[in-house]
């Protein structure tokens, strides 16, 4: 038996403990050391993360796929060459977003999968089927297919907009194949772009998050979804280990993946039709005075851009309410938005102020345009 190393007759982990939980109460209340040193302000707090992980974990569930690989071989006899089918099996988590049985994931979790199987937290097993993809925000969606009537429990979706850094959250999921594992962590900061997707707008937490992690939910203290757990930062190329930099996809841009999944059967991206790019910082004050903002590089013919009458060297400074300051912010701003919705841009003209009024339209699917 491995021997216990005590501190005065206390366990070295229960004095740990304890002093968690005073650092917790003093900052959660500042106004006094009476409260700060209560046990009661650790067990608010604990409370409010149990209700919390109680809340959403009917919601959360494990994703099993299994896949086929072929390798390939060569006939010593004849020359030919033919593959051998290895079947893999993978894990990962998702989170159910209907009643009917609509399941949030992220998209590395099944894609190439060819059988896929959910399950609950209370062990139930379900077939799922893939509705649609978005491997440019790395998101996907399942039908679970159950017995016609079955209702599942739908988690709470929340406002990622309006989360702070520094406010904690909590990630649930199935880590290494333990399944219903949740951690706590904080935002760390919101806005990340890392350059792995076409669309990033990652929330990065400090909440531990691992292989197995992916697709689960990201929650806030009142368990309500603001982001779907997609990948993390390790210490090299061959380490899986957390270091405490994780990556959530914000749950405003999940939800309307899916929700234009589950209605279309595909991603419908609102557009206004330019070529963005970035402002060279001399021709910012040469022409537009010091201002910050995007220029078009073009507009292209029969869009939106082109319709509200948008030129070529146009510098797009805000949208709406948010300034906009590189192809990054303008990209995510438009990507906030429906298809169909009005848009009003502040645009530096040389020396002139425009305001430009368009409607977004659906951006066309590019790589159907390159096949044909």
């Amino acid at each position: 038996m491995r021997k216990r190393t005590t501190v005065g007759g206390v366990q070295r982990k229960v004095l740990a403990a304890a002093l968690s939980a005073l650092v917790t109460a003093v900052v959660l209340f500042p106004a006094g050391w009476a409260a700060a040193v209560s046990p009661n302000a650790a067990r608010m707090m604990g409370d409010a993360i149990a209700d919390a992980v109680e809340k959403v974990m009917p919601s959360v569930v494990v994703v099993r796929t299994e896949a086929v690989v072929y390798h390939a071989a060569r006939d010593l006899f004849f020359g030919y060459i033919y593959g051998i089918p290895e079947r893999l099996a993978g894990q990962g988590s998702g989170v159910i977003i209907t009643d009917d049985g609509y399941v949030l994931t992220s998209f590395h979790v099944i894609n190439a999968a060819e059988r896929i199987e959910v399950v609950l937290n209370n062990g139930t097993k379900y077939p799922a089927k893939v509705v649609g993809r978005d491997p440019q925000t790395d998101l996907a969606v399942l039908k679970i297919q159950a017995p016609k009537g079955t209702k599942f429990t739908p988690v709470e979706a929340g406002d990622s907009d309006k989360l702070r850094i520094g406010e904690f959250v909590i990630a649930v999921g199935s880590p290494f194949s333990l399944q219903s594992s949740v951690t706590l962590g904080i935002v760390s900061q919101k806005g990340r772009s890392i350059g792995l997707l076409p669309y990033e707008d990652f929330i990065q937490t400090d909440a531990p998050i691992n292989p197995g992690n992916s697709g689960g939910p990201l929650v806030d203290v009142d368990g309500r979804l603001v982001g779907i757990n997609s990948l993390i930062q390790t210490a090299g190329r061959y380490s899986q280990g957390n270091i405490g930099i994780g990556f959530a996809v914000p749950a405003n841009l999940a939800m309307r993946v899916a929700r234009s999944i589950i209605k279309n059967g595909r991603v419908e991206r609102p557009w206004i039709g330019i070529l963005p790019q970035e402002l060279d910082p001399d021709v910012g004050r040469r022409v537009f005075g010091g201002a910050r903002g995007v220029m078009v590089g073009r507009v292209l013919p029969d869009t939106p851009a082109a319709r509200a009458g948008l030129l070529a060297g146009d510098l797009i400074v805000r949208v709406d309410d948010t300034p906009v300051r590189t192809v990054r912010e303008l990209q995510r701003t438009i990507l906030r938005h429906n298809v169909g919705d009005e848009l009003h841009l502040l645009v530096r003209r040389a020396a002139s102020e425009v305001k430009v009024d368009l409607q977004t339209a659906r951006m066309p699917d590019f790589r159907s345009m390159i096949r044909r």
